[in-house]
């Protein structure tokens, strides 16, 4: 799970990153790499969502 964890704030920060540099600036690209960076986080947070429920029910 740690390592979910991590891949999860890795792609959060680019895709923060990203999304602010085609709001400030305009940048087309770096829109580009912001939707496939939230296209990337969805498979895994619903692998965290699935892990995070089995942990809370073993309890």
């Amino acid at each position: 799970m740690k390592e979910l964890l991590d891949q999860i704030e890795t792609l959060t920060a680019s895709f923060r990153k990203d999304a602010a540099s085609q709001l400030n600036k305009g940048n087309k690209a770096a829109g580009l790499r912001a939707r496939c960076a939230s296209l990337e986080l969805e498979p895994l947070l619903k692998r965290f969502r699935k892990l995070s429920r089995e942990a809370a029910n073993t309890k």
